[in-house]
């Protein structure tokens, strides 16, 4: 009676694991969505503790048909060999399960990291554009060209490590299948804006720079013209004091 009960509980057990199988493994998950994704996370983190919590059981299984073995070999070894594929059953489930939930915590990880990265980039992107704004009306000055200019030029060093993190996490997730709709359009969107506003940060830059440029060259031919003005004022009243008449001075003088 007992090596019948116990044939009974290997039966269970396999059974169980052939539902836990198809339950957790074998069906086709498309996560098309953020919470798609999250409760398919949930769900395999349950899977793995439920399955877990089936070795107490197995190891009380494997120790009564080791015991039933030792005392009435003669029923016990068709048990052992049962149990055997049985142990090898569970164990290969333990793994596979393990695995699956390990990859999709790694999934949902990279989902929440490229997010981070949009979120840095998204406010980089609101600065540029906030100091393009800015640099629009600046006030005819040499000093406020150049504050300007080198305001703007301090938005645009903005190191590109981010862009290749996004570039990277959204590539490695549709190439999945995982999110792609929603991943492809944050990222056509984040480029869009991207591409727009950097060409517009450049196109100010340039702009500021070719003022800069003409405002410094006018500003030095007036440093020459003054130096030139205050020269001749000096020579003029040198010739004033000295009472020459102005016939008498070079032509220039005249």
């Amino acid at each position: 009676e007992k090596a019948v009960n116990l044939k009974k509980d290997l039966a269970e057990m396999q059974e169980w694991m052939t539902q836990a199988e198809e339950e957790y493994l074998e069906k086709d998950f498309e996560y098309k969505s953020p919470e798609e994704l999250e409760n398919a996370v949930e769900e395999m983190k349950r899977a793995k503790e439920d399955v877990l919590q089936k070795e107490v059981r197995v190891k009380i299984l494997k120790d009564n048909i080791k015991m039933l073995a030792a005392k009435v070999p003669s029923s016990g070894q068709d048990l052992v060999t049962e149990l055997n594929v049985v142990l090898e059953n569970y164990q290969l489930l333990c793994n596979r399960i393990r695995g699956k939930c390990h990859t999709l915590e790694e999934v949902w990880s990279c989902w929440i990291e490229l997010l981070q990265y949009l979120d840095l980039e998204t406010a980089w992107l609101n600065n540029l554009e906030e100091k393009v704004q800015m640099t629009g009306n600046v006030p005819d000055k040499l000093d406020a060209v150049n504050d300007a200019l080198e305001s703007l030029e301090s938005v645009l060093r903005h190191p590109a490590d981010n862009r290749t993190q996004i570039r990277e996490l959204g590539q490695t997730l549709i190439d999945g299948g995982i999110l792609d709709d929603i991943i492809s359009e944050k990222l056509e969107a984040f480029n869009a804006r991207y591409e727009e506003l950097s060409h517009l940060a450049v196109s100010r830059q340039i702009t500021l720079e070719q003022h800069l440029q003409t405002m410094r060259e006018t500003d030095h031919m007036l440093q020459v013209l003054q130096e030139n003005l205050t020269d001749l004022d000096r020579q003029l009243t040198s010739y004033l004091t000295d009472r020459i008449d102005a016939f008498q001075m070079p032509q220039e003088a005249q």
